[in-house]
């Protein structure tokens, strides 16, 4: 099984949404740090069109760049709930 990947930053209360529910739901992730300034995240503009996070991927199922953490929730409630 491929990871998740997590694009995020530290104290960011969306990120710590999605990030609470990947721990919740016991799934192997990946995080990675994005800077503070937004003009500095290239990688995360480059999957998503846009430098807000969080945004995951997900090799599993072919998700790139998705961003939003109600959708992202809302996504891994549906894909990996039991």
């Amino acid at each position: 099984m491929e990871e998740i990947e997590l694009y995020y930053l530290p104290g960011c209360p969306y990120c710590k949404k999605v990030e609470d529910k990947l721990e919740d739901m016991e799934l192997d992730y990946v995080k990675h740090e994005v800077p503070s300034s937004h003009s500095k995240r290239d990688t995360v503009e480059d999957l998503s069109g846009q430098t807000s996070v969080p945004v995951i991927n997900d090799e599993n199922n072919d998700v790139e760049g998705m961003n939003e953490s109600s959708d992202i929730v809302e996504y891994l409630e549906n894909e990996y709930a039991a």
